[in-house]
């Protein structure tokens, strides 16, 4: 049974298009009937778990049920994933991952390539993934996994970097939370899988940072 999380959504103009980003570290594209996203890193807690890192069983899953109630709630018809889907080698993650997918037939995936997906191109045939390399254009926006590998006069909306914002309490409190970067040009998205780290390095000049907690977004 899948435990649901309460979905928060606030809408943002970009490039004279209408996204809706979530709480749940993915947008929805309504003209599009999209969900887009980045770094889910399918793989990864299997390949800890092979080096002999103890890493628990069910981090793949409380992802991918997350991402089914994303699909659920807005009716979504496609998957743009903004690069790194999977993450090494072919292990049991992968499998839990196709068989899933059996819930959703009628559901287009459009992956674009991240430094993490190596697999071979069979192997994303077999999947039903429609591959994009080095980027994918749709309508007024240009997605690619990593914004420094491309040049564009398209608004790019990019994954890769992780990122994060630290808010400063009275004292020494501090706590960090994932966010989405906006510029005039860009959007980077949070990495959507929870097994990944915050980078509070690297923000692009005079962005907006749309952090969010389990019930709330907010502005920084």
């Amino acid at each position: 049974m899948i435990k649901k999380t309460a979905i928060v959504s606030k809408k943002v103009i970009c490039n004279n298009t209408v996204l809706e980003i979530t709480n749940q570290r993915a947008i929805f594209w309504e003209s599009q009937k999209s969900v887009i996203l980045s770094d889910l890193h399918i793989g990864k807690s299997a390949h800890f778990q092979k080096s002999g890192i103890p890493v628990p069983s069910l981090v793949l899953q409380n992802d991918l049920d997350r991402l089914e109630q994303l699909i659920h709630h807005f009716s979504a018809e496609k998957l743009i994933i903004v690069g790194d889907l999977f993450h090494a080698e072919y292990n049991k993650d992968l499998d839990t991952f196709k068989s899933w997918l059996t819930n959703f037939n009628d559901l287009k995936l459009l992956l674009i390539k991240g430094n993490h997906d190596k697999l071979k191109h069979s192997m994303y045939n077999d999947f039903n993934i429609e591959v994009h390399q080095p980027s994918l254009t749709i309508k007024s926006l240009q997605f690619v996994h990593d914004i420094k590998n491309s040049k564009t006069e398209h608004f790019t909306i990019s994954g890769h970097t992780h990122p994060g914002v630290v808010l400063k309490g009275k004292g020494r409190q501090r706590i960090k939370l994932p966010c989405y970067q906006v510029t005039q040009n860009q959007l980077i998205l949070p990495a959507f899988s929870l097994f990944t780290g915050l980078n509070m390095k690297d923000a692009p000049k005079d962005c907006k940072n749309y952090a969010f907690t389990n019930d709330a977004i907010f502005e920084i």
